[in-house]
C-alpha cells in the first residue's frame, strides 16, 4: 500500500475534457489531478448506467483516449478505479502517453485508435531502427523506441512491418522523449500499401 506521505500531490479543480472509451466520445469533468494521473467524473449517459456497464465498456481495454483542452494535455491512460454513487460515476486513471502544450502541436486527428504493440522499423539518422507500436489509427501511429532519439518534428521518412507485410511513407508529427530514457514518437501516413488485417483501423 501507498504511503500517503509517498503519494502524488493532487490538485483539486474543475476543467471539462473528453474521453474516448468503448468507442464513443464521453465528456468529464476533471475532479483533481496529479503528475501520474487524474479523476474524471463521467457525464452522465441517457438512461441508467451502472458499473458493470462501465466494467463491460472496458473489458476489451482498460486504455482510454484523453483530451484535455483547457489543461493543454492530450494523450492516453489506463482506468484503474471506478467510484460510483447515485446519481455521478468517477474514473480514476494513470496516465500513460502524455503530451504537454497540446495547442502549440498539430495533434488533432480524431480516428479512434488501438492499442496494441506490434514490433517494426523505422528509418532515422542514417539507419534503420526497431520500435514496438503503442497505438495506430486510420491516420497514423504512435510508436516507442529505446533509448534517447533526435529526431525533427515534420520530417518525412519510411517505416515497415514485416510480418504484417504493411510499409510506407510516413510523416514525425511529435517527438517526446521519457523519464526512462525511452522515445515516442506520433507519426503521420502519407502513404502505406497494406494487407487487411481486421485487427488495425486501415
Amino acid at each position: 500500500m501507498m504511503n500517503y506521505a509517498e503519494r502524488p500531490f493532487r490538485k483539486s479543480l474543475k476543467s471539462n475534457g473528453s474521453i474516448y472509451m468503448g468507442g464513443e466520445k464521453r465528456a468529464v469533468t476533471i475532479k483533481n489531478m496529479s503528475i501520474t494521473g487524474a479523476l474524471a467524473e463521467l457525464e452522465s449517459k441517457q438512461g441508467y448506467e451502472n458499473t458493470r456497464d462501465i466494467y463491460k465498456t472496458l473489458s476489451a481495454s482498460t486504455m482510454i483516449d484523453v483530451h484535455l483542452p483547457e489543461l493543454r494535455l492530450v494523450g492516453n491512460a489506463e482506468v484503474v478505479r471506478i467510484d460510483m454513487d447515485d446519481e455521478r460515476t468517477f474514473i480514476a486513471m494513470e496516465f500513460r502517453y502524455i503530451s504537454h502544450n497540446e495547442g502549440n502541436r498539430p495533434y488533432k486527428r480524431q480516428d479512434h485508435r488501438e492499442y496494441m504493440a506490434v514490433p517494426g522499423r523505422i528509418f532515422l539518422n542514417g539507419e534503420y531502427r526497431a520500435f514496438t507500436t503503442v497505438n495506430v489509427s486510420a491516420g497514423g501511429l504512435m510508436i516507442l523506441l529505446n533509448g534517447t532519439t533526435v529526431v525533427e518534428e515534420g520530417l518525412t521518412t519510411v517505416f515497415d512491418f514485416e510480418q504484417m507485410e504493411l510499409e510506407g511513407q510516413i510523416k514525425v508529427i511529435w517527438v517526446n522523449h521519457t523519464a526512462n530514457r525511452a522515445t515516442t514518437i506520433g507519426l503521420q501516413y502519407i502513404y502505406k500499401v497494406s494487407v487487411a488485417i481486421d485487427a488495425i483501423p486501415f
